[in-house]
């Protein structure tokens, strides 16, 4: 017979319970508990605080050196300005408009040429794979100015476009490359159960995409194509090399004018940061609405 493991059982160490989180994070995965504390939220919003805290200390200690005057009061009216009985959008207005038509239009082309690009990186055909692997390394292995310079004054000539549609596609095409290998990633996600399952209910492919696989990309592809979205309205700052009048373009037209360098270089890159923020905001907003109808 084999002895009693009674009192060896008993002796031995009882093992810790993880603790469980609170019930707001239940769905949540450890990260995203992390950055939704409180705690990592006021830490952020001080470290925001004090880095433009420096900016403006900075900003006001060289302007002092340089003995410059600042003149804060002309800046309303490069936003607005008042004609006859009615107010009109200023240069600054008229820029921001601009920028916001390239960037737009370029966050469509680019997330439908990636998901493309995603599309031929996973097909079964080799040329389709290696053709798409070269698209992704000469797009990103080259810089977004050269490849917009090639697109002004080689594609541009040739196929009759313009200033605006020039700098869109170049934005659209870099951006893709960044947005394809991102969706590339949150289809291979997808447990193969999936697809066999979806097969084996007699489901056509262009159904499996758009009924199974895609809908569950969804929520890992968010964060990551918010990041790219975001760089992508940054990145269309660039577009004023080739005379398209965005923020850029009308900052550097009017501070020639009135030389005021300090103040609308902040008003420009106060604008920016708006949209920034407007982008990601709405994005966490999509996101937290996708994750409750998933519940």
């Amino acid at each position: 017979m084999s002895p009693s493991r009674g009192p060896e059982r008993a002796s031995r160490p009882a093992l810790a319970r993880r603790p469980r989180p609170p019930e707001r994070y239940a769905d949540a995965r450890p990260g995203e508990i992390i950055a939704a504390s409180p705690g990592v939220a006021a830490l952020g919003a001080l470290g925001f605080a004090a880095t433009l805290f420096v900016l403006v200390w900075l900003a006001w200690r060289g302007s002092r050196d340089l003995g410059y005057a600042w003149q804060w009061y002309r800046v309303p009216h490069e936003i607005f300005r008042r004609v006859g009985g009615g107010w009109q959008a200023g240069p600054l207005v008229e820029g921001l408009l601009v920028t916001l038509g390239v960037s737009l239009r370029a966050m469509v082309l680019a997330l439908l040429l990636g998901l493309a690009t995603a599309a031929a990186r996973l097909a079964g055909t080799p040329f389709l794979r290696g053709l798409a692997r070269a698209h992704i390394e000469i797009i990103r292995g080259t810089p977004l100015l050269v490849q917009l310079y090639l697109f002004y004054f080689i594609l541009a000539p040739l196929v009759g476009l313009g200033r605006f549609w020039t700098g869109t596609l170049a934005l659209a095409v870099f951006e893709s490359v960044f947005a394809a290998e991102v969706m590339r990633g949150a289809i291979r996600s997808v447990a193969p159960g999936q697809w066999e399952a979806a097969r084996a209910l007699g489901l056509g492919e262009r159904t499996i995409w758009r009924r199974v696989i895609l809908p569950q990309t969804v929520l890992p592809m968010l964060p990551p194509l918010a990041g790219i979205l975001v760089s992508l309205i940054k990145d269309s700052a660039i577009v004023s090399v080739i005379s398209v009048f965005d923020l850029t373009n009308q900052g550097r037209n009017i501070i020639s004018d009135t030389f005021m360098s300090f103040e609308i270089w902040f008003t420009v890159a106060a604008l920016y940061l708006m949209m920034t923020l407007s982008l990601s905001t709405l994005v966490n907003g999509i996101e937290r609405r996708v994750r409750r109808l998933r519940a």
